[in-house]
């Protein structure tokens, strides 16, 4: 049985010690401080026994990498376990010096414990112990990547709604009426109005507003009025930001609306509910080609009624890219195969009710170029002490609508505002960060194509990489829930699904 591995130095003081059984910190410390006086310096063995123990070792420039096992321990199984442990050090410290294993130590230990448990060698390579040290979730990404996209359409609404409520006061205003209560509270505009006032102070965090008294308006206990003084202020705030060279989009809050009605979450789940996710990962070169694309999907089944636990999925795939498909292990894989139909291997066995569970996935790996969704051709030209840009996007699948479309393209520091010439859509200068933003509610085939110029100061390398984000409520791949039956006579069952096709990361190099 393995005792302990440690790292030490060679006059037997330990940087990093794990012990695989119980034992005391000051009997590790009186075993490691005992072995370089064990040690022969003219003989060149690998390990050096005592009366109760054996230490396997390795030297490592200034340090030793040392394990401690019984003496009935089987040798040659402990010299392959150190050579793995002497791999995995490197994997973690630059050097193997010992203040870089003091400031890995903890990385250290996690892979020491990956190798060996409860003092036998478990079966792991290095590739392995790399994997599971990461911890890296594709669930938790999913998740973590829902959360974002609910959070953005909750943003997109609020948006919507305040821009709905300044549109009615000022048609009220025009009309000199009083302004209407929003909301269907009626006579007890209290909270709608309040409401309204929340919604308007957090898209934009302007100053107080002075109290004036409104002539000629009548006094009740409607509060909506005050939308007006805040709507005013909203104005103030956005002329004053223009005085100050920044540019503001007029437009956004009409296109706004529109992304956040095609990205509004399905208000309408059925009791079998499905969440088909997809995810793209895709780098691409400035001058054309694709370096890697890989993508990945799943569809999550949620069912809330226990009547309908027993059900099966027929699936549509009309796929022609290759894409390498996964059922989960309790997924009958011949039932798929054959039928394309997603059930359980034993018929009698229902789904897991109020849990969202993943019954099949799929991956897509590529460098093949017709295959990128969206392409982007960004080409900077010097013209003296500026560079003219000229960026242009074109949507190559045209069954795709990407909606809240950003492409990202970074500035030099410290040279200013760029001067934009011809835009289709709208951008945002962040000067903080120094990046232009240029932002397209909708891509789709009607409108597939569009292009940015601007000049600013700087090099052709200052612009890249350029990064794109959206979101789309229609996946890449072509693989569909067309109709969900129960097992037991084969009758059809209402279902709803909820599409999201995301961006992990869309970069042009």
């Amino acid at each position: 049985v393995l005792l302990a591995a440690a790292v030490c130095t060679k006059a037997g003081k330990a940087i990093v010690s794990r012990q695989f059984v119980e034992m005391t910190r000051t009997r590790i410390e009186g075993l490691l401080a005992a072995f370089p006086k064990l040690m022969n310096t003219g003989k060149q063995h690998t390990f050096v026994e005592t009366e109760s123990v054996r230490y396997v070792y390795q030297p490592m420039e200034k340090l030793y990498m040392v394990l401690i096992t019984t003496k009935n321990s089987n040798i040659l199984e402990d010299l392959e376990t150190l050579r793995l442990f002497s791999r995995v050090i490197p994997e973690y410290c630059r050097a193997l010096e010992e203040n870089e294993i003091s400031e890995h130590c903890f990385d250290l230990i996690f892979a020491f414990d990956e190798i060996v448990a409860l003092g036998y060698r478990e079966n792991v390579n290095l590739a392995q112990i790399r994997t599971f040290t990461e911890m890296d979730s594709h669930e938790e990404k999913v998740f973590r990547a829902v959360r974002e996209t609910q959070e953005r359409e909750a943003k997109a609404e609020m948006r919507r709604k305040a821009k709905e409520l300044q549109q009615a006061r000022r048609d009220a205003e025009r009309h000199g009426k009083k302004a209407p209560a929003f909301g269907g509270f009626g006579s007890s505009a209290v909270s709608g109005g309040t409401t309204a006032a929340m919604i308007t102070e957090t898209i934009i965090e302007t100053e107080k507003p002075k109290v004036a008294p409104a002539p000629a308006r009548p006094s009740g206990p409607s509060r909506a009025l005050k939308l007006g003084a805040k709507g005013k202020e909203v104005d103030n705030f956005v002329d004053k930001l223009k005085s100050e060279g920044e540019n503001i989009m007029t437009s956004v809050g009409k296109r706004s609306a529109e992304a956040a009605k095609v990205l509004a979450p399905p208000i309408n789940m059925e009791s079998v509910h499905m969440k088909i996710e997809e995810k793209i990962s895709l780098t691409c070169g400035r001058d054309g080609g694709l370096q890697n694309m890989e993508l990945h999907g799943m569809i999550m089944l949620h069912i809330s009624d226990e009547k309908f636990a027993r059900i099966r999925l027929h699936v549509e795939n009309e796929d022609k890219r290759g894409v390498q498909l996964q059922t989960h292990p309790n997924v009958d894989k011949k039932l798929f195969t054959t039928e394309s139909q997603i059930g359980l291997k034993n018929p009698e066995k229902s789904f897991p009710i109020n849990s969202d569970v993943g019954v099949l996935k799929w991956r897509l790996q590529t460098t093949e170029e017709s295959f990128i969704p969206l392409t982007i051709n960004c080409w900077p030209s010097e013209s003296g002490n500026s560079c003219d840009v000229n960026i242009e996007y074109e949507l190559q699948e045209e069954s795709l609508e990407l909606n809240d479309v950003i492409i990202t393209i970074p500035l030099p520091s410290g040279v200013g505002t760029p001067v934009i010439g011809e835009i289709d859509g709208e951008y945002r200068h962040d000067s903080r960060r120094n990046l232009l933003e240029w932002c397209l509610p909708v891509i789709d085939a009607k409108n597939k194509s569009g292009s940015l110029e601007f000049s600013i100061a700087g090099q052709p390398n200052d612009f890249f990489p350029v990064q794109v984000s959206f979101v789309s409520k229609k996946n890449y791949c072509n693989i569909q829930v067309t109709k969900v039956t129960q097992v037991d006579g084969n009758s059809p069952v209402r279902f709803s699904t909820e599409t999201t096709f995301l961006v992990d990361k869309y970069e042009i190099l």
